[in-house]
């Protein structure tokens, strides 16, 4: 799947609840939203052909979360069936802003707005985005 494809700009990752996600309330515990999006972006960029490891590997280069503002609309629950969205909305040298949501069907549950730099490894140094993000946001006109 090459970047200027429309994949790219909305991807969508199922996530179903299981008992583990769940609090004693018996509703996805809020933190776990963290991961659900987490893994969304994680398979994002391996859709885009960034492996993550092969890039820290090969480039030196690793992903961290600069910033997530999260918003809690309704409870997800044991055996859910989620979707997980990615929407980047903005590329800088060294970051990503994206939207993402986490949905029952049609039913927002939660949404965040995520901030991902991208540093170099060995220093913690801010470090230029790999070219396919560059190549996305060229094409999108972000």
């Amino acid at each position: 799947m090459g970047p200027t494809q429309p994949e790219a700009m909305h991807f969508s990752w199922p996530v179903r609840v299981y008992y583990e996600d769940t609090d004693a309330g018996g509703v996805v515990y809020y933190a776990n939203y963290l991961k659900f999006f987490e893994r969304a972006r994680t398979e994002w960029l391996r859709s885009l052909g960034l492996n993550q490891d092969k890039l820290q590997e090969e480039s030196g280069l690793i992903f961290v979360v600069r910033r997530a503002l999260l918003d809690f609309v309704r409870p997800a629950r044991l055996d859910d069936l989620l979707q997980i969205t990615v929407e980047p909305k903005k590329l800088a040298r060294v970051y990503v802003d994206l939207a993402q949501h986490a949905r029952r069907g049609e039913e927002l549950l939660a949404r965040a707005e995520i901030r991902v730099a991208c540093l170099g490894k060995s220093g913690l140094k801010p470090a230029l985005v790999p070219p396919v993000l560059r190549g996305i946001a060229t094409s999108a006109r972000l």
